[in-house]
Order: structure tokens, then C-alpha cells, then sequence
């Protein structure tokens, strides 16, 4: 009989590819959520639904008692009390992993560590606020429920990933730079290029999630993302590769953007100070990241079948026309 896993979530991004992850290990996967969005897994043998709203009680015990899971895989935990509720509700599972953030760390340090590096502090206030500025303080305070569980027993575990990319992003801060690359011959990047904001490839997450699960240690935390972290203009190029096309960066300072009234910050993925985490704990337990090569050769073929451009970040081509104008005298 096959192992049966429950995934909160499990529909979008993270979730879907965690559940073909599961699929493709021999489990029986039930997918819990409020039904609020397509379910590409409606007529997939050995997944089953059940409706419910994850911030009701009532709801999870529901779906615990009709699953019965050995796993769970929760996805859409954004606040404290929902990881404290959860890890209450399934505390006899063999497995129970929290998505949290590397945004959970508190300190800028290179590289972040999971039993070194100090996380973000959480005030009351900020454990129920729904803004975005307190999304990592509320990612970490989740991380310090998951300790508590460990210690009343529960084989609670926690999952840290940096900037997530692959197919079916519906965040499209990815999608923003392919249809840059796929669409332009020259693509401004702020600064030197030479930033780096770590990424993991939404495969290697959900691969991630689920080792975890079967060979985790309760209480602890583990880093994923690529092993191999590039800088943004070593993503381009692996984008270009991809796509079978050739770019032209062109690099502009503050002055140059500042022409067009832009700032490096006006472009997405970009970050002064390095974000990059150690993920040398997760390894250890036999997990591995896809070549870079093979997981944007993926990410490029399902962008271009897909409608998302990452407009919502786009800075204004035409700023862009009046930076690389500028750039053009100098």
C-alpha cells in the first residue's frame, strides 16, 4: 500500500510541483485546500480533494481524519498560529514540513546558515499583520512554532527557500527577465550585473519538501536553493542559451537610470546586498539540485506556452530607451 502524503495547498506553484513530486515517489497524495483555484490534478489517479479553509480548525481535523496521511506538506502557512494549529492537528504524522523563507533570517551575512545565522524577531502585532513587510518575521516566528512541536514530540520540520523559479510561477518576478531576453536585443540590468539573489528551482523545492519529510530531523530547519548560485547576469545568459538567441547587456549605474527616473530597485531580482544560502544540511540528507542548464531549459519552454510577461514589474520599456540613449553618448 502506498504512503499517503496531504498537501495544504497544492494547486499553483509550489504546491503542484510538490505533489507530482510525491506522485512520482509511489505516494497517494490528498490535496486540501478552499478550491479557489484550478485543479490540474482533477482526473490524476491517486489524487484525491478535499475543500476546506486552512485557517479553520475545524476544517484540518476534518481533513486528518478522512486522509489518515503520513506526511503533510504544508504550503500556505503565512502565520504563526496557522503552523501552531497545524502541527497540534497532524502532531502524530511521521513527517510534518512547514514552507518557511530565507526571508526568515535576520541578519545580512554570507553565506546564511541554519544553527548559525539569527532569525527575524516577531512582535504580536506583526504575527497577524498581513502586509509584506512582515512576512519574514512571520515566516520566522513559524520556524519557532515548529521548534516547540519538536520539542512536545511532533516530527515537525521546516523548509527555507530563497527566491523560487520554474514553471508556473504566477508571482512572474522570472517571467520579467525572460520576456526581456526572448523580446529585446539589448536588456538593461542595473549596477555591474554581478548581484546575487539566490534562487531554487521550484523542482528542487518540491523535491526538497518531500526528503525532508522522510529523513528530516524534528526541529530543525533546512536552506534549499540552487547549488550552484549565479549572479544576474549569469541568469541571463543561461536564459539567452535557453531561448537560442543572443543578448546584449547593457549595465547602468544610478546616474544612468536615474535619467529615466529609475533606481537599481526599479528591477525585480535585483539586490544591493548578497542573499545566498547554505544548503549544505539539506545535501546531507541526499537531496541534489538540477544542473542549472536543465532547469531554465524548462522554466523558458513553459514561459513561452504560458501568457505571463511580468508586467506588473516592468519598469517602462521606454525608461529603458532613454537609459540606453544616454548610455550611447557616454
Amino acid at each position: 500500500m502506498s504512503d499517503s502524503a496531504l498537501v495544504v495547498g497544492g494547486t499553483r506553484f509550489v504546491g503542484r510541483h510538490t505533489v507530482e513530486e510525491l506522485l512520482d515517489h509511489d505516494y497517494h497524495v490528498t490535496i486540501f485546500n478552499r478550491g479557489n483555484h484550478d485543479n490540474p490534478f482533477a482526473d490524476r489517479e491517486n489524487v484525491d480533494h478535499v475543500e476546506g479553509d486552512r485557517r479553520d480548525e475545524t476544517d484540518l481535523k476534518a481533513a486528518k481524519l478522512s486522509v489518515e496521511p503520513d506526511i503533510v506538506i504544508d504550503c500556505v502557512a503565512y502565520y504563526p498560529a496557522d503552523v501552531a494549529i497545524a502541527t497540534d492537528v497532524f502532531a502524530d504524522v511521521d513527517g510534518y514540513v512547514y514552507i518557511s523563507s530565507g526571508d526568515a533570517y535576520g541578519v545580512e551575512e554570507i553565506p546564511k546558515r541554519e544553527d548559525e545565522t539569527p532569525m527575524r524577531p516577531c512582535t504580536e502585532e506583526q504575527a497577524v499583520d498581513e502586509s509584506g513587510e512582515t512576512y519574514g518575521n512571520r515566516k520566522a516566528e513559524g520556524d519557532r512554532k515548529v521548534v516547540e512541536a519538536a520539542e512536545n514530540g511532533v516530527n515537525a520540520m521546516s523548509v527555507r527557500p530563497c527566491i523560487v523559479y520554474g514553471p508556473y510561477d504566477y508571482t512572474e518576478r522570472m517571467d520579467y527577465w525572460l520576456d526581456r531576453v526572448d523580446s529585446y536585443d539589448r536588456v538593461v540590468v542595473p549596477g555591474d550585473g554581478q548581484n546575487v539573489w539566490h534562487r531554487a528551482y521550484v523542482e528542487d523545492v518540491a523535491s526538497a519538501l518531500r526528503v525532508v519529510a522522510e529523513e528530516g530531523e524534528p526541529g530543525e530547519f533546512y536552506n534549499v536553493g540552487d547549488r550552484t548560485a549565479v549572479t544576474l547576469d549569469e541568469m541571463l545568459e543561461l536564459m539567452a542559451d535557453a531561448m537560442d538567441t543572443e543578448i546584449e547587456v547593457v549595465h547602468a549605474g544610478k546616474r544612468e537610470l536615474a535619467a529615466a527616473g529609475l533606481d537599481p530597485e526599479s528591477f525585480i531580482l535585483y539586490r544591493d546586498y548578497p542573499h545566498l544560502l547554505d544548503t549544505d544540511k539539506l545535501a546531507a540528507l541526499g537531496w541534489s539540485s538540477t544542473p542549472l542548464e536543465e532547469a531554465m531549459a524548462r522554466t523558458v519552454e513553459e514561459h513561452r506556452e504560458s501568457d505571463r510577461d511580468g508586467s506588473e514589474y516592468d519598469p517602462g520599456r521606454e525608461n529603458e530607451e532613454t537609459v540606453l540613449s544616454v548610455l550611447d553618448t557616454v
